[in-house]
């Protein structure tokens, strides 16, 4: 394929800029209103124009009021005979109106004086709404309303609804979009025959039609994703995310990093005094990660197993790889529970063998994480576990050649890439990634493109099977009964609170709440508290109570979610689980089931349940496989979650969806190898279309 198509979307005024001088505007659009095109990911014209509707609205044609059916959305043009507001307690915008055909009551609950002044009697509106019963007769509730003379024509095309942000109305961002798609023209990329041949229309045309559908089609056949339109866009998408993924493999091909032949010195002084042996799996996994750190190329690769696997192992063993050979590995955590479990097993697994362990954490005493991270500097303590503490500028790891970072997708892009500029100047350090949220196939293959990816796929042996049950809240005296009975008979409970994302300090007040009500409910027993905001030695202690039976019932918030391992826990309670993302849910019942004896993880869900709540509900009852898991969880939230993206503002798939446009994701990865051999300007065009200068977050 020739690069002779000088691509216009690569100009300045279609590249997406860097966000900093994106909210000063450009020309039509001032620093408040790019403020607020910002929140929608728009930073320039190019982006406006990728923008696509939610749903299309019929205001091409008008209905007779008689005509009208309710519940159905149409359009009418009436004249309004009489407004007044009804009086207090509930104030509310009247107005009577009507056409030939007969007359309907328009009701606004909320409304400006300005409303009231365009429903003035004699004033001719165009109303779009739906038709529903009133106690008065035939109503409209909250319809839109526009002023028009008569003979006003109709518009030539059906009327896009975009997503849109508070401040920014449906008729400006219309505006918008239409200036930017007359005045920053779109080029074709792809070769015709291609198009042919998938019977795809150019892109050009695909977007006109997305932006400003004609009337003759029907709003459920633009609506549905599977349109030709709709299908152009996605395939688009998805060449720029291929394109981006693979310059970020041969960028880091390219690249320096240290060699870490494999001595079996540390290893093997670890392996023979670890009290289990390696899974196959384990064994597999870490002769693939020894053989990636043998080579001179950075290692990115994703180690990714199902709750209680063992990656911790297989990192350790990684991390004393970097010992062997007199270079430093890190080992990064998101919350200071698992950075510490993590560094307490490290640090009594290899205390025997003679090597120390760093911790570092925000929450150690000034003083003690000054002497940590001299030492650090001075390459005299080679393996340090911690949290993002790790990645504050005062850290220096001047020996860095491995970068472990655990429940990845739980760290910003912008984090895990500060983490990898640590290692020496002209050199990078190999990077591991570990998740016990398994990725789908579907999703590896195209945000995982440049990863190498090892799975383990087998539990070590001795894990007990969990049986997870469904109960309604109304039920809890049973349950606490329940709980009750495990602990008198030696076991231990988990009792964690529901996720309140609107407040942590509503959360913290429901820990607070239910540690009390169990405190009361079981007297004889002993009963726990951890959440965020205690101290870490506070934390710490509460946990080592609980490791020690001490307390037989733990009430926590979701701080609990990955890394505690207390094997005499073998009853898992989950209050208001429908509120609980499904991988989280599966990662809280993965905290019991740990030791010899039966495990139940208990779901208590109020009513009445919304659609994804039932289906994330039934799916951790039905299925205890993560991967399974996962594949459902991508199903029902998408793809931002298990990529960790959304804390970075980096552009996730907006119209490919990775299950049902398999198809095109291979398209997209044959095609993104032609372009960037034959026509890299084509392929430069493409990314700047849809990345701009983020793409380098996708790399992350």
């Amino acid at each position: 394929m020739p690069d002779t198509a000088a691509p216009a979307t690569a100009t300045a005024a279609n590249a997406a800029p860097p966000k900093k001088a994106a909210v000063r505007g450009w020309p039509g659009v001032g620093p408040q209103l790019a403020e607020r095109l910002a929140k929608l990911d728009i930073f320039a014209p190019a982006d406006l124009i990728l923008h696509l509707p939610l749903r299309y609205e019929d205001e091409t044609r008008l209905t007779m009021l008689a005509d009208l059916r309710p519940g159905v959305p149409a359009q009418c043009e009436v004249e309004v005979i009489s407004c007044e507001v009804s009086p207090p307690p509930r104030r509310q915008l009247l107005a009577r109106a009507s056409d030939a055909s007969g007359e309907v009551t328009l009701r606004f609950v909320h409304f400006y004086p300005s409303q009231q002044k365009q429903l003035a009697a004699g004033s001719r509106l165009r109303i779009f709404g739906e038709l529903r019963g009133g106690f008065f007769g035939a109503e409209m509730i909250h319809p839109r309303v526009k002023p028009v003379a008569a003979g006003e024509p109709l518009p030539d095309s059906l009327t896009p609804i975009y997503p849109t942000t508070a401040g920014l109305v449906q008729s400006a961002l219309r505006k918008l979009i239409g200036g930017a798609l007359r005045h920053n023209p779109v080029v074709e990329d792809l070769p015709e025959p291609l198009r042919r041949r998938l019977n795809l229309p150019t892109l050009p045309d695909a977007l006109r039609t997305l932006h400003a559908p004609p009337p003759s089609m029907a709003i459920l056949d633009i609506e549905d994703r599977g349109h030709p339109a709709w299908q152009r866009v996605k395939l688009d998408e998805l060449l720029a995310q291929q394109i981006s993924l693979r310059r970020a493999y041969a960028a880091r091909r390219a690249k320096n990093a240290p060699s870490l032949p494999r001595h079996d010195t540390l290893t093997r002084s670890l392996l023979e005094q670890l009290p289990f042996a390696l899974t196959g799996a384990q064994g597999r996994a870490f002769a693939e990660i020894a053989a990636d750190l043998a080579s001179d190329h950075p290692m990115q690769r994703l180690l990714q197993g199902d709750v209680g696997s063992g990656k911790t192992c297989v990192a350790a063993l990684a991390m004393l790889l970097a010992a062997e050979n007199g270079r430093q590995a890190v080992l990064m955590a998101p919350t200071e529970i698992l950075a510490e479990q993590h560094y307490r097993k490290l640090a009594d697994w290899l205390a025997p063998i003679g090597l120390e362990v760093a911790w570092l954490s925000g929450s150690r005493k000034k003083k003690e994480r000054e002497a940590t991270m001299a030492r650090l500097a001075a390459g005299e303590i080679l393996l340090a576990v911690g949290t993002h503490a790790l990645i504050e500028d005062p850290v220096a790891l001047p020996l860095l050649a491995l970068a472990v970072v655990d429940e990845q997708h739980r760290f910003g892009v912008r984090q895990r890439l500060a983490l990898r500029e640590k290692g020496q100047a002209g050199e990078s350090p190999h990077m591991l990634m570990m998740s016990a949220t398994p990725i789908p196939r579907t999703l590896a293959m195209s945000y995982y493109a440049d990863l190498d990816v090892s799975v383990l796929d087998e539990l070590p042996p001795g894990r007990t099977p969990i049986v997870t049950k469904l109960v309604s809240d109304q039920r809890r005296d049973e349950v606490i009964r329940r709980v009750h009975d495990a602990c008198v008979a030696g076991r231990q409970a988990y009792w964690v609170c529901p996720l309140i994302e609107e407040s942590e300090a509503l959360q913290l007040k429901t820990a607070q709440e239910t540690f009390e009500m169990l405190s009361a409910a079981l007297p004889d027993l002993t009963v726990g508290l951890v959440h965020g905001r205690l101290k870490n030695d506070e934390k710490s202690a509460t946990m080592a109570a609980f490791s020690a039976n001490e307390v037989q019932v733990l009430v926590a918030t979701t701080v609990i979610e990955v890394g505690v391992d207390v094997p005499n826990a073998s009853l898992m309670v989950i209050e208001h689980a429908e509120r609980f993302g499904l991988a989280q849910l599966h990662q809280l019942r993965g905290r019991v089931g740990r030791g010899v004896h039966e495990s139940v993880c208990i779901l208590l869900f109020a009513q009445p349940l919304s659609q994804a709540g039932r289906e994330r509900l039934k799916a951790i009852f039905e299925h205890t496989d993560g991967f399974v898991i996962a594949r459902e969880d991508l199903r029902i939230r998408g793809p931002g979650e298990f990529i960790g993206a959304r804390q970075s503002g980096v552009p996730l798939l907006r119209y490919a969806d990775l299950e049902e446009d398999a198809v095109l994701v291979d398209i997209a990865r044959d095609l993104a190898e032609t372009l960037l051999r034959d026509a890299p300007r084509v392929a430069d065009a493409v990314t700047a279309r849809w990345f701009g200068g983020r793409a380098s977050l996708l790399k992350a």
